[in-house]
Parts: C-alpha cells; sequence; structure tokens
C-alpha cells in the first residue's frame, strides 16, 4: 500500500499497515532534510519511501492507496491510479475496517472540534470509555488499537476525509452546519455539501443521524435511513434537543428532560448553543442521562483556538478564534460580542466571499486589521464598512491593536482564512497571537510593578 504526505495521518497510516506486513511505500512532495526524524522512523519500520516528489508509477503499482486528508481526491496521480481500479481510500475508511465499539461522527462547516471534544468530555465524565479522535488532532487510525466492545469512537471528520469513504458508517452521525469553506479545493458548494453528507451514507436503520433543524442547508441533506434527531435554538422539535425558554431540554423515546439553563453553558456565542444542543443529542444517544450530561457541560473549559480567552490588559479583552479559518466562523466570532471589536482578518484565501463581514464589521468593529495573502481581496470586498490598516504580519496587528484599544474593548483574531501563507497551522497562528499577547501582558505587569 501507499501511504501519501508525511504529516500526522500519513505517518500513523504507514506505521499501522507497517505493523500488520504490508509493504508499506511513503511518499511525500517535502525533502528529507525537511522531516525531522519521520524518515528514520518509518525506515525502522521497513517503510520505502519516495521522498522530494512522487511519482506515477509508484501510483500505480500499488493495491490500495491512502492519501493524507491534505491531498486532493482529484490529484492527478490518484485519478490515474482509479483509472487502473486499484483502491483510493481515506485513513478514516481504512481505520473503521479495524475499529471495534461505536463510533460518533461529527461533521459541519464550523464547530466541529467544540462539539467533537463535548461530547467526548460528557461520555468521560459520565463513566462512557470515550476515545477522541479523527480532525481534532489525533489520526483515528492511531488509536483503533485503543477500540473495544465497550469503547466510543467520537472522532471529528472533515470534509477530505469524507470524500474518500466507501463503507464507513458511524453509529451516530452529527451534521452541525453548512456554509461554504474549502471551495478553492471542491470548487462548488454543492461539491462541499455532498462529501459532508457522505457522513451519512452508510448508516442503517439502527443508527441515528443529528441534524441542526435551523440551518436550511443542512435540513436539505437529512437522510432517510437512519432514525432522525434534530437540535434547535429557535423551534422545539418532537425528537431532539432544543432550547425550550431558558432551558436545555432533550426529547427522546417519548420523553422530555431538562438538561440545564442556557446561562450555564460555559461558552460565549450563539453557535456554541448549537454545538452544546448536538452534544447534548448526541450523548443522549450515547446512553448518557440528561442530569449527568448537564453535570458535564457545565465543566467544559472550551477548546484552544476557539473563541478561547487569552487575557485582559488594561480592560481589553484579547480572544484568540485562530480556528474562524471561513467567513462563516468570522461572522459567529462578531456575534458573540456586543461591540468595539478590533478584529485580525486575513492569511490564505479559500475562495471566500468577505462581502458578507461588511454589515456585521460596520455595527459591531471599530478596525480592522489586515494580514497575509489575503489582504488586498478582503480590503477591497470590505472597504467602507470600518476603519482598516494593512498589518501584514500578525506581530504588527497585535502590536497596533494593543495600542488603539481602549478599556471595554475587545481584540479577536478570527481570520476568515486559512493560515498556510505565514503558519504552519491555524494552532501555529493562534500560539503565536496568544505569545504576542502575553508579551504585552508582562510589560503592562511590569510597569505596574515599577509603579507600585
Amino acid at each position: 500500500m501507499l501511504a501519501v504526505g508525511l504529516a500526522r495521518t500519513g505517518v500513523a497510516t504507514a506505521l499501522f499497515c507497517a505493523a500488520r506486513n504490508a509493504k508499506v511505500t511513503a511518499t511525500e512532495a517535502k525533502p528529507e532534510s525537511a522531516l525531522g526524524d519521520v524518515p528514520a522512523k518509518l525506515r525502522a519500520a521497513g517503510v520505502t519511501l519516495e521522498l522530494g516528489g512522487h511519482t506515477e508509477k509508484t501510483f500505480l503499482a500499488q493495491d490500495l492507496i491512502i492519501p493524507s486528508p491534505g491531498v486532493p481526491a482529484d490529484d492527478p496521480f490518484l485519478v490515474a491510479a482509479r483509472s487502473k481500479k486499484i483502491t483510493v481510500w481515506s485513513e478514516i475508511e481504512l481505520a473503521y475496517r479495524f475499529q471495534e465499539g461505536k463510533l460518533i461522527g461529527i461533521t459541519g462547516s464550523n464547530g466541529k472540534t467544540t462539539t467533537t471534544t463535548l461530547v467526548h468530555h460528557i461520555l468521560a465524565n459520565s463513566g462512557v470509555e470515550a476515545i477522541l479522535a479523527g480532525n481534532v488532532g489525533t489520526a483515528l487510525i492511531s488509536v483503533v488499537e485503543q477500540t473495544n466492545a465497550r469503547t466510543v469512537a467520537v472522532v471529528e471528520l472533515s470534509s477530505f476525509q469524507l470524500e474518500l469513504i466507501e463503507r464507513f458508517r458511524p453509529d451516530i452521525g452529527v451534521m452541525l452546519n453548512l456554509t461554504p469553506d474549502h471551495l478553492d479545493r471542491h470548487k462548488t458548494m454543492e461539491a462541499y455539501a455532498r462529501a459532508k453528507a457522505r457522513l451519512f451514507e452508510n448508516q442503517t436503520e439502527l443508527d441515528a443521524a443529528v441534524l441542526n433543524a435551523d440551518d436550511a442547508p443542512t435540513v436539505g441533506y437529512a437522510p432517510k435511513k437512519p432514525q432522525l434527531f434534530w437540535f434547535s435554538r429557535k423551534q422545539a422539535v418532537k425528537q431532539g434537543a432544543y432550547l425550550k425558554g431558558e432551558d436545555l431540554v432533550v426529547t427522546h423515546k417519548g420523553g422530555e428532560d431538562f438538561v440545564m439553563k442556557a446561562q450555564e453553558i460555559p461558552l460565549a456565542g450563539a453557535h456554541n448553543l448549537e454545538n452544546v444542543l448536538a452534544a447534548v443529542m448526541a450523548a443522549r444517544l450515547a446512553g448518557v442521562d440528561a442530569v449527568s450530561i448537564g453535570k458535564a457541560v457545565r465543566t467544559f473549559a472550551g477548546v484552544e483556538h476557539r473563541l478561547e480567552f487569552v487575557a485582559e490588559i488594561a480592560g481589553v479583552k484579547y480572544y484568540n478564534d485562530s480556528k474562524a479559518t471561513n467567513v462563516d466562523a468570522t461572522l459567529k466570532a462578531l456575534d458573540a460580542f456586543a461591540g468595539r471589536i478590533l478584529i485580525i482578518l486575513g492569511g490564505k484565501d479559500k475562495g471566500s466571499d468577505y462581502t458578507v463581514l461588511r454589515k456585521p464589521l460596520r455595527e459591531k468593529a471599530i478596525l480592522a486589521l489586515l494580514i497575509g495573502a489575503a489582504s488586498d481581496k478582503i480590503e477591497k470586498q470590505i472597504a467602507g464598512s470600518v476603519a482598516m490598516e494593512r498589518a501584514e504580519t500578525i506581530e504588527r496587528a497585535v502590536e497596533i491593536a494593543s495600542q488603539a484599544a481602549q478599556a471595554g474593548d475587545i481584540v479577536v483574531l478570527a481570520p476568515a482564512c486559512a493560515s498556510f501563507d505565514q503558519f504552519q497551522s491555524y494552532e501555529h497562528r493562534g500560539r503565536a497571537f496568544k505569545e504576542l499577547v502575553r508579551q504585552i501582558q508582562r510589560k503592562s505587569n511590569g510597569t505596574v510593578e515599577r509603579q507600585g
């Protein structure tokens, strides 16, 4: 078999297959000098390496190809392989063939990591043997050996992973929302949505599908075979989780149970209310009672890079929402605060339409600081809605924001773009932002101490 790409997923896949006596080759566009200790580790496991580029000959010599999520499904070498009837799967498809126990699969354009992490948190705090995996950071293939008849794997799933499945089938599938994203890869919104909706493709009447009743595109992809459950913050649902006044309630098997008060949710923003409702329903379907669910949600600290509070300095609050890699996520970040926002926007464009940011920026923001490769496009599309400054780098953006902000203001990194123009990942970008804020905090504290 061939593992394409040697990031976390590719390395884990190659090692997993090598440990099962498969004849494994791994191919990577980067040279060996850029891969650290990975080549030595793979060679020690008996993996043949093709580094510094790919060759069609290597692809056509395989029985099975597992591309990393970052490799497009329409890559010419993958297309050539499929034309020769060579099997091409995503890593989650391979892992599914070996996984035991139950599987909860969670997808959507926004909120996946928060919801996946929250479901795992609820299960783990309720005595369930839960395993967290997928696009959240640990490849499912890396933890598949930990699964057994008692485990519940809670897996975040991207469109990139779902577009190359064959038999992959979650016991509980959750679709949070559908908004334009990754159009640079999928080309059209329809193709992107179809890839997401493959989550439900192999489900049967024994399985459950959980969908957002308030999101029209998601409703349009409701599957026919599995049992349907809904979540909503705007309307009552016959079977699902919803907001009843100020109460979160869940209706299941004919009964309605109180979970918690909405004001008890420790996460900011209406979008996080939706994420909690989805997690509540998934956990209830996994067998956790309403009281235990409410107790666990109250203790959830949130997820790094998702509207993460960083610091308050001289009355200015700083938030890291580096995971806001598309426009809809940035809209949700703007919606989470009352106003007087200084927002850092930009990075690598994903074919997005930034004009939809104009109205909320006009209403909520006082300054937009533009960074990265998408600065020109963003500046043109939001012109006239908010004061703007071309900061170019995140270092300069944080510096400008700290000088311009007054007590009561909010500084938020919510870029609406991918990070790959200036950073290795959105995590790298978010941690850089947090360190810059902490430097300002340390200087501020030092000033206060000297004055005192």
